[in-house]
């Protein structure tokens, strides 16, 4: 029997998901396949009208294109691989596999940060200096805006993913959780983690802390400036032009932070049940929310999609 303290070179972990409880695995499936396409096909219809309709040509729905591509990028990373693992009675994922899962899971997740506090400065300068707006919020910033949001998310996964994949690890190397995910990853080593530790806790406060502090502002501004709004219908529609922005943060960073902020199990091999299912609504059931919440309650962005899909339908 090997001993738990030695190590080898790892060609592949193994992958517990809902091994445990496979009366959940076909219910799951099923679920998160649903979902999964109704993400892929209403980002995909966000991003072609914010692309095709003229009157979506503005800072907000440039910001809106990104976070839907994000979404789709975002899911892809681990939604095929957590279907695979209901259908799979052996759950392994080779080394480099594992790398590039976490990376690009890392990579969207931090970008996702960033992306919505840009969508915060946004709403702030449209609603706190509406004469501004034109002046402050041009091509020539909101691009490099939402292109430094994808070049940060990338270089805090290039950072996080060689530092916790560099490690030894110990035993079957048996990962309880759906994906290579980095905290359960981190449990498998058998070397010291704090560099580890001192990094994902820097990136916690660049990535999660500093955004909900801005956002915390920008917001603390825009509702003062629209309480200050003599009439009843011109504070509805101030407040309507980011009441589904001011949804989607509470939702994506409450979510998060009750996944990351909480106990961990003192489970040897990783999370519980609990945390798993946890990490399926950050990763599956969150986004598709942002999805419902920017088209359900978007005037513009319906009046796009069937002006589409009525163009489609009866072309001119």
């Amino acid at each position: 029997m090997v001993s738990s303290n030695q190590t080898s070179p790892v060609m592949g972990f193994l992958l517990l998901g809902l091994s445990a409880h496979p009366k959940l695995e076909k219910t799951f499936f099923v679920l998160i396949l649903l979902m999964y396409l109704v993400i892929l096909l209403g980002n995909g219809v966000l991003i072609l009208v914010t692309i095709l309709d003229s009157r979506l040509d503005t800072p907000m729905y440039f910001f809106l294109g990104n976070l839907s591509f994000l979404d789709i990028c975002y899911t892809t990373s681990s939604v095929p691989l957590i279907l695979n693992s209901f259908l799979t009675p052996r759950k392994t994922i080779s080394f480099s596999a594992c790398a590039v899962q976490m990376f690009l899971s890392l990579a969207m997740a931090a970008t996702e940060c960033v992306l919505l506090s840009m969508m915060a400065f946004d709403r702030y300068v449209a609603i706190c200096n509406p004469l501004r707006y034109p002046e402050v919020m041009n091509k020539a910033t909101y691009v490099p805006m939402a292109a430094g949001s994808w070049v940060a998310g990338s270089l805090t996964a290039m950072v996080q993913t060689p530092l916790a994949l560099r490690l030894p690890f110990c035993g079957d190397n048996i990962i309880s959780h759906f994906t290579c995910e980095i905290l359960a990853v981190l449990k498998l080593a058998c070397a010291d983690i704090s560099v580890n530790v001192i990094s994902m806790g820097v990136a916690n406060v660049i990535f999660l802390g500093v955004p909900v502090l801005f956002i915390c502002f920008s917001y603390v501004f825009i509702i003062a400036t629209i309480l200050r709004i003599p009439s009843a219908e011109g504070r509805k529609k101030a407040f309507s032009t980011c009441s589904a922005h001011l949804t989607v943060v509470i939702v994506f960073y409450g979510t998060i932070l009750f996944m990351y902020g909480k106990p961990k199990s003192k489970d040897p091999l990783g999370a519980d049940l609990a945390d798993k299912l946890i990490s399926l609504l950050y990763g599956v059931v969150t986004l598709m929310l942002n999805l419902i919440i920017y088209s359900l309650r978007n005037k513009d962005v319906k009046a796009a999609v069937r002006n589409l899909v009525f163009q489609k339908r009866f072309p001119q």
